[in-house]
């Protein structure tokens, strides 16, 4: 069996794996610290849950194999930084390395890396395997990740990295199985849920993505802002302070920012106010016009993929951005998209649109065997 963990700031997900890479159990230890909760299968119990280390410890008492039976352990890392760019075995220098990258990711790998700690200290003869949610995105060629910066300041990690690394490589990974066609030589998959990211995959690998430096760059998202001048942050942190600004860009802005207060855009598309219209229309824009950024990244498309909880589920916001690029050849087949199905575009439409869902957590599954069989 195989144990993929994902800890966040204030939850832990969790997926247990068998050999096959079938799903076994899954679920959440959530509101850590709070009025936190055990969510296994469809089974939801309060249960007091201090910190990580005490979530853990739950999770793994829950487990129907005893710990130290598993083959191995994954790990999603938010952060590799430059040098860890492939999933790889934790060792002690391994670990290093990801502390290091910490300041590149303070809310997420201090919380990996505890995980990865815990574990260790309770059955150290268990393999663990940290996969990066970075890694995916480190075959951008150097014109796309580096800012226009002197060098010093790249060397001090000041570069674009990309996110939802492990839900692309999913992606690619489940392209032949849920469509029944080979992976397309230019495929432009778009991530949108409460993160969004969209990104150009050239033979199987990124070539761009529109995230950057962090997750907070890029396209218009539930509570992070996006594009945004450089200038107005710094007037922003001249004015508010380093933590209000820090505050605002990353939990009060995108389309909370935008609606005056909702960021669920389920919601937001129930809502008949200017506010909410005007957030669902600056985020569909702001996709489909940077749509045509990733595509010129990898000279045209062969094929486009929605992913995450509102790519998956929200037929209305599809069909409004393939309205908006309806002349890259993306014909949408109306009443596909209404029913959800795997392929969305017109029978004859010059360019296939499909609908592939996430599973970030089997993609893990997936990497840690293929590091345990190297």
């Amino acid at each position: 069996m195989i144990l993929v963990l994902n800890a966040g700031s204030s939850s832990i997900k969790f997926a247990l794996y068998d050999q096959s890479l079938e799903r076994v159990l899954s679920g959440i230890a959530d509101e850590i610290g709070g009025a936190s909760s055990l969510c296994v299968g469809s089974d939801r119990k309060l249960i007091g849950l201090p910190d990580h280390a005490a979530a853990l410890s739950v999770i793994l008492d829950n487990l129907p194999v005893q710990v130290g039976d598993l083959s191995a352990v994954g790990h999603r890392v938010v952060h590799g930084g430059s040098d860890l760019t492939a999933p790889c075995r934790v060792t002690p220098a391994v670990r290093d390395r990801i502390k290091a990258n910490s300041a590149l990711a303070p809310l997420h790998n201090p919380h990996n890396l505890a995980a990865i700690d815990r574990l260790t200290a309770l059955v150290p003869e268990v393999p663990q395997v940290a996969c990066f949610d970075t890694a995916f995105h480190a075959t951008n060629p150097s014109v796309a990740v580096q800012y226009a910066v002197p060098p010093d300041v790249t060397a001090r990690g000041i570069r674009r990295y990309g996110f939802h690394g492990l839900s692309y490589a999913g992606l690619v990974a489940s392209v032949r199985h849920a469509t029944g066609t080979p992976l397309p030589t230019r495929l432009l998959a778009l991530h949108l849920g409460n993160g969004v990211s969209l990104c150009a995959i050239h033979e199987g690998k990124s070539v761009a993505c529109t995230m950057g430096y962090s997750p907070v760059s890029g396209l218009t998202m539930g509570t992070r802002v996006g594009e945004i001048d450089a200038n107005a942050v710094l007037r922003l942190v001249e004015e508010d302070g380093i933590d209000a600004t820090s505050g605002l860009l990353n939990h009060e802005s995108g389309l909370r920012g935008l609606s005056g207060g909702v960021s669920d855009m389920r919601a937001l598309l129930a809502e008949d106010t200017e506010a909410a219209r005007f957030a669902v229309a600056h985020f569909c824009y702001w996709v489909a016009r940077q749509a045509g950024s990733m595509m010129a990244a990898m000279g045209g498309v062969d094929a486009i993929a929605f992913t995450g909880g509102i790519g998956e589920n929200g037929s209305d916001i599809r069909q409004r951005i393939l309205a908006a690029l309806d002349w890259a050849g993306a014909t949408l087949d109306v009443d596909a998209n209404a029913l959800h199905a795997t392929v969305i575009s017109l029978c004859d439409a010059a360019i296939p649109v499909w609908i592939i869902p996430a599973d970030e957590e089997r993609q893990i599954a997936r990497h840690v065997s293929e590091v345990l069989a190297a």
